[in-house]
């Protein structure tokens, strides 16, 4: 069997990683080898990093001096930029892979070389004016930050011709992998793309990708495929096993990559510790009050200047509900809030008043995932009630749970009483939790997903949320409801 990389894409109509097609396999790859590519990026993003600085800063002080002292400056700049991100690992494959990483390292730099000019300035070393060095400084990383978003379609189509792909072979016992495969599939963006899988025994070859040999032959499958990873699934091998693995594989110049045993956990909560030379993960359990703290700020100002905006579209929707079906403009329900705690929320109704008592009629109809009735034709909804459904208009009073503090800007669906009941085993977790106006289920596919899916997206949710990612899936949100993909 071999890997079709030539129809690889990072969106969501892609190749899953996991994918093979039934042909002989062969080690040849479709595009260039994945360090050779790595290294041209990184090369040609230090060089754009040193040009753009030297731009920023050009163009900062060309009125204050001679064009000589310009250039001088600007490629000291430059150059000085560049070292400070080289430092702070932010050319690194790992920054090739995720674009996240890159950010960061941008982020990281710039704040080193603001703490430095603040000591160099306090010092009396050298006199730069604050305020023209710091309007340089932000203009050089606005730069470097907007050419790493701008290399992500250049990386997709790259991808799409079998470059910047990662080959992958995968180590641990089938009935452990599935996890892994899912986690693999789920981050495309990484290229990481498995040609094939190494088991305790081959006896089994009932696997989402063929199963190559065992654990001893992976140095000649590395060798002969042209294996750019190896990921081992937690717990498939012994600490001594992975440790030979790992002195088998440095002469290869391939990748040893190993999933722990924990899942659904961010690597912001993840702190490593030494126990007696051994590495130790400890696992943050509960958010920190500060972050509970700016959650609620966040919530309620946002929530409000987003209110206050609404009202822009929600009273003339309101307006035209009202005009064309009989029954009030806004739908009042009960749903289920944080620990349990009941809570009226309000939409425009899109809906014929007799909505609920029709409901048994389509039950056999229904489309959704089993959280939700879904009947992507249904005849209870009025003809206004589809536009704003399918733009999501009809959410927006929501806005005024949000305020209230029912209710937060991101977090899992709120559901009904009826479904709670229904709830069993680690579903109720996603009740540790505000439900959210959006989340992870919608930028994922809303109505599209399967009940498993939508679980652990919002079990996810709850255990690692963050402002940061409330802001992520807002600003996914928006294009999810422009789309109008899973909505109806």
């Amino acid at each position: 069997m071999t890997l079709r990389t030539d129809r690889y894409h990072d969106d969501d109509q892609a190749l899953p990683p996991t994918a093979v097609t039934r042909e002989p396999l062969r080690a040849a790859r479709s595009g260039m080898p994945w360090r050779s590519a790595v290294t041209r990026y990184l090369a040609v993003l230090a060089v754009a990093d040193l040009g753009l600085t030297a731009l920023a800063v050009a163009l900062r002080v060309r009125q204050e001096h001679e064009p000589g002292m310009v250039a001088a400056l600007a490629v000291a700049a430059g150059v000085g930029f560049v070292l400070t991100v080289l430092a702070c690992r932010g050319y690194r494959a790992a920054c090739a892979a995720s674009t996240a990483e890159g950010l960061s390292s941008v982020v990281r730099a710039a704040g080193v070389l603001a703490l430095v000019s603040l000591v160099v300035h306090y010092l009396g070393v050298v006199q730069v004016p604050r305020s023209l060095f710091f309007e340089a400084l932000a203009l050089s990383v606005s730069l470097a930050a907007l050419a790493r978003l701008l290399a992500r379609p250049v990386l997709r189509r790259l991808r799409a011709r079998g470059t910047f792909l990662r080959r992958t072979l995968v180590v641990g016992p089938l009935d452990g992998l599935s996890h892994l495969f899912d986690v693999l599939d789920e981050a495309q963006s990484h290229g990481l793309v498995v040609v094939g899988v190494c088991t305790p025994t081959t006896d089994d070859i009932a696997s989402r990708s063929p199963v190559l040999g065992r654990y001893a032959d992976i140095p000649d499958l590395v060798r002969t495929l042209d294996i750019d990873a190896v990921v081992v699934s937690g717990g498939a091998m012994e600490a001594a096993d992975l440790r030979r693995l790992g002195w088998q594989l440095a002469p290869l110049s391939a990748e040893l990559l190993v999933l722990p045993a924990i899942a659904e956990v961010v690597p912001r909560r993840l702190r490593l510790e030494s126990l007696g030379g051994t590495p130790l993960l400890g696992v943050a359990l509960t958010p920190p009050r500060p972050s509970l703290w700016s959650k609620a700020v966040f919530d309620r100002v946002l929530g409000g200047l987003l209110l206050l905006a609404a009202l822009l579209i929600v009273v003339p929707a309101a307006v035209a509900v009202r005009l064309t079906s009989p029954g009030p403009a806004f739908f009042a329900q009960t749903r289920v809030g944080l620990n349990g705690r009941p809570f009226t929320m309000y939409k425009l109704r899109s809906m014929y008043t007799d909505a609920e008592a029709r409901l048994a009629e389509l039950s056999d109809r229904n489309e959704g995932n089993g959280m939700l009735f879904k009947v992507r034709e249904d005849p209870r909804v009025t003809r206004v009630g589809r536009v704003l459904r399918r733009l999501s208009i009809d959410e927006l009073p929501q806005l005024w749970n949000v305020v209230r503090g029912d209710m937060s800007l991101v977090g899992p669906r709120p559901a009904l009483q009826s479904e709670v009941d229904r709830f069993t085993g680690d579903v109720h977790q996603r009740m540790r939790v505000k439900p959210g106006l959006t989340g992870l289920w919608q930028v994922s596919g809303r109505s599209n997903l399967s009940v498993e899916h939508s679980v652990r997206l919002d079990l996810r949710y709850t255990d690692n949320w963050s402002v940061r990612m409330d802001i992520l899936i807002l600003w996914r949100t928006a294009h999810a409801v422009l789309s109008g993909h899973g909505a109806y």
